[in-house]
């Protein structure tokens, strides 16, 4: 691997839910190792607090106020990224939504149109025009990173519209993939356990499978960005595709 690709130096990304959460936390990782980077997020106020908390010149971070469940703020994110920076190297699809845990028989509508329009349609939409972006520039290619879930493999109790909408995201992963390869365009997916709330708050209890409640083991958010460095470090002649970074004795497989 060569040094340009372990440092991220000139190199250029997108992150998507730029202004909270994982999403900040992965901006400030890739923004120490020498990326240069685009934030989205609805809000920009805290977009910007992402970009001030990084300490990186206006030109290396840009914040970006899109609604990626709106096709038209997503075309225009894309192309203010290609006029400030010029090109894109990196898409990580991080930005979703959270509902409320119900039994199936009361996930109301709104709840479930609201986590397919962001977790689902936002991802597919961004990587959409960043394939295009990737597919026409040159030097041709860049990588996508969708931020997916263990629910995409293994549903947690009454987490329908969540558990549907990670799986979704591992169609469209796996999606690009494929149609990526003609074009040098790489695409895996992060899947992330409990880590441990970064605002210093106690880790609520989970439902467990047989229904009963329990505080479950949690990783520091730095074992999270530690995993998505690496994968974007990679050349494009190597795909990590799918990376599942948990507490060891977390509830996973068979949730047990």
């Amino acid at each position: 691997m060569d040094e340009r690709a372990m440092s991220g130096r000139g190199r250029i990304g997108v992150v998507t839910g730029g202004g909270s959460g994982l999403g900040r936390a992965a901006a400030l990782a890739l923004l120490d190792q020498g990326w240069s980077l685009a934030l989205a997020g609805r809000r920009k106020e805290t977009l910007e607090e992402t970009a001030a908390l990084s300490g990186a010149g206006a030109d290396r971070v840009l914040a970006v106020p899109a609604d990626i469940s709106d096709p038209d703020q997503v075309e225009a994110l894309f192309r203010t990224v290609v006029d400030h920076f010029g090109r894109l190297d990196l898409l990580f699809n991080n930005a979703g939504a959270v509902v409320p845990r119900r039994p199936v028989g009361e996930v109301t509508v709104d709840d479930w149109n609201q986590i397919m329009a962001t977790t689902v349609t936002g991802t597919f939409l961004c990587s959409q025009e960043a394939f295009r972006v990737m597919r026409d520039q040159s030097p041709q290619g860049g990588r996508i990173i969708n931020n997916g879930a263990p629910s995409a493999y293994a549903p947690r109790p009454h987490a329908i519209a969540y558990t549907t909408a990670k799986h979704a995201v591992l169609g469209i992963t796996r999606g690009l993939s494929l149609d990526g390869r003609p074009y040098r365009i790489a695409c895996g997916q992060i899947d992330v356990g409990n880590v441990t709330p970064v605002d210093g708050s106690p880790q609520p209890p989970s439902m467990q499978g047989d229904g009963t409640m329990a505080v479950e083991a949690t990783i520091p958010v730095e074992r999270f960005t530690e995993a998505l460095v690496l994968m974007a470090s990679m050349p494009l002649d190597t795909n990590v595709q799918s990376l599942t970074v948990l507490p060891t004795t977390m509830p996973y497989i068979g949730r047990g």
